[in-house]
């Protein structure tokens, strides 16, 4: 059980934020470090370069020993998840930055439900707590 906040169990309710950072973010990241490598012919070290994190977690992540997410492939938002993962890609192979393409995924995370949908399927009693407005501004 998670510690009390509020008279609340930190198990049973969350914040949107932890649901980006522990649930969606790492299987985006494996996602589109997959589709660097395998459509862009990217090494692993150059994908690690970009992330800014070493090539072993990069093997890692094309191998599909890190970053998968069963909730996002039971998805009713899967496929549009993908493809923005693509749109993703792309863009980085054309020199977009990976932090603004990461802060739009996530504007697509809370826009399309996948949060409340993913926070849901988990079981969550209490209601999603309210995400406040990104502080960037510029998307």
């Amino acid at each position: 059980m998670g510690h009390p906040v509020g008279g609340l169990s930190m198990v049973s309710r969350r914040m949107p934020c932890e649901l980006v950072v522990f649930e969606l973010l790492p299987t985006a990241r494996g996602a589109i470090a997959k589709e660097l490598v395998d459509s862009y012919g990217y090494t692993q070290s150059k994908v690690a370069q970009i992330f800014g994190i070493t090539s072993v977690a990069i093997s890692q992540y094309v191998k599909g020993l890190r970053g998968g997410n069963p909730y996002i492939d039971a998805s009713v938002h899967r496929d549009e998840f993908y493809q923005h993962i693509r749109e993703i890609a792309a863009n980085l192979h054309n020199g977009a930055d990976l932090i603004e393409e990461l802060c739009c995924l996530c504007k697509f995370f809370k826009e399309s439900g996948m949060i409340e949908e993913i926070y849901a399927k988990q079981g969550a009693t209490m209601p999603l707590s309210k995400c406040m407005e990104c502080p960037r501004k510029n998307i």
